[in-house]
């Protein structure tokens, strides 16, 4: 149209952004932000809650960590968290609203891991200018910390059942390292790793790698990490799997961190072997 105007050229003019071929035409190569920091999220529950005998031994060991590599450590909620989703649900609270809530008590617990790391340099990061200025501060510092939930908040997404957020502190850091491209996800429990079924029960066998179509197609009634991180990591673009290790022996935080296989990894479809009989 030679009008004068200058026209912008873009694929997506004039087309719908819900069309399917459009939507195909966006899958280009995605740009790492921070390819050579770690995610590791300290379980709330298992970890914080259990207090100076295991929390002191797992700082010691993110303590030696953080003189070689770059860690960006998400604080999980823990049993207050518990007591405060049922107190609102008892309410009829909305999952919005009981995400605002569980979103408090893993600040909480950020503070505090911020503080036992304070003497190594490591700072906790406001959940408001996280995702601004979290170059900048791993830039600065050996490593920081956040609160883990995502900030869906009142957005959160509405579960299939029930009314408890599905996005929890492992969803939001799984997010972060997504999101950043950093270079490995580490998820700190309590129990070695997947079991087919509860590990306290007799008989229960471990699974030391699967991928997540796999993993569905068995149908654990529980599992150690948050169900949703399933979809998000067959969708993710650049993070494709993540381990689960056991923060009652942090040594194997250290080895999770050089690569080792010392806990159970999920890999997305595709993305690694794994021995089907959980083995």
């Amino acid at each position: 149209m030679k009008d004068g105007r200058h026209h912008v050229t873009s694929k997506l003019m004039r087309e719908s952004l819900l069309d399917k071929e459009v939507q195909k035409s966006t899958e280009t190569p995605v740009f790492s932000m921070l390819p050579n920091a770690h995610v590791i999220k300290i379980g709330g529950r298992s970890v914080i809650d259990a207090g100076r005998d295991v929390v002191y031994p797992v700082i010691d060991v993110l303590a030696r960590c953080l003189q070689t590599k770059k860690l960006i450590i998400g604080a999980g909620g823990g049993v207050r968290s518990r007591h405060v989703l049922s107190i609102g649900i008892d309410l009829g609270l909305p999952t919005g609203a009981l995400a605002q809530l569980a979103m408090a008590d893993a600040l909480g617990n950020a503070h505090i891991l911020g503080t036992l790391l304070a003497p190594y340099g490591v700072v906790a990061i406001p959940p408001d200018i996280l995702g601004h200025l979290l170059p900048l501060f791993i830039a600065s510092a050996p490593g920081v910390i956040f609160n883990g939930v995502p900030p869906y908040s009142l957005w959160e997404h509405p579960p299939a059942i029930g009314r408890i957020p599905p996005h929890r502190t492992d969803a939001g850091s799984f997010l972060l390292a997504e999101c950043f491209g950093c270079q490995s996800l580490t998820l700190v429990k309590d129990v070695d790793g997947l079991y087919d079924r509860d590990p306290k029960t007799p008989g229960a066998s471990f699974i030391s790698e699967i991928d997540s179509s796999e993993l569905k197609k068995r149908h654990f009634e529980s599992l150690p990490f948050e169900r949703i991180l399933l979809d998000l990591l067959e969708n993710s673009r650049l993070l494709r799997s993540f381990q689960i290790v056991n923060g009652q022996h942090p040594e194997r935080i250290a080895a999770a961190l050089e690569g080792e296989h010392v806990g159970t990894i999920i890999h997305a479809n595709g993305s690694g072997s794994f021995d089907k009989r959980g083995n």
